[in-house]
């Protein structure tokens, strides 16, 4: 069961067609856009629509969000972000940004707590 808990949302406009990237980890661009990040980066939140370049985007920043999960995550692991915004195991040496709250496959939505913390002690 994914749903919302407490969170909090901003408005970032879309710097690329996100259209096809619900529910994944959002980074800001130079231009102060919501873009797709790079593979283990810091990120502003996760994105709760689907625009289009230049239209709006709600991007959660803090609370219990849905993430689309892209591989196998357990309930209680740190998670990091592929470079298409997905969540994964987090590594020691990326960025962990928050936890799972459900076991999840490649594809499913999953209930995260956010908690962005910088990288991952080894």
């Amino acid at each position: 069961m994914a749903t919302y808990d407490n969170t909090q949302s901003v408005t970032l406009m879309a710097g690329a067609d996100l259209s096809e990237r619900q529910y994944r980890f959002v980074t800001v661009d130079a231009t102060g856009r919501a873009v797709a990040p790079a593979a283990g980066a810091a990120v502003a939140g996760v994105l709760q629509n689907d625009p289009t370049l230049g239209q709006a985007g709600l991007v959660d920043i803090a609370g219990i969000t849905k993430v689309v999960a892209g591989a196998a995550v357990t309930t209680g692991a740190r998670v990091m972000t592929t470079n298409v915004g997905k969540a994964i195991t987090a590594t020691s040496t990326n960025h962990s940004l928050g936890v799972a709250l459900e076991t999840g496959a490649d594809n499913r939505v999953i209930r995260v707590l956010l908690q962005p913390t910088g990288v991952v002690p080894a």
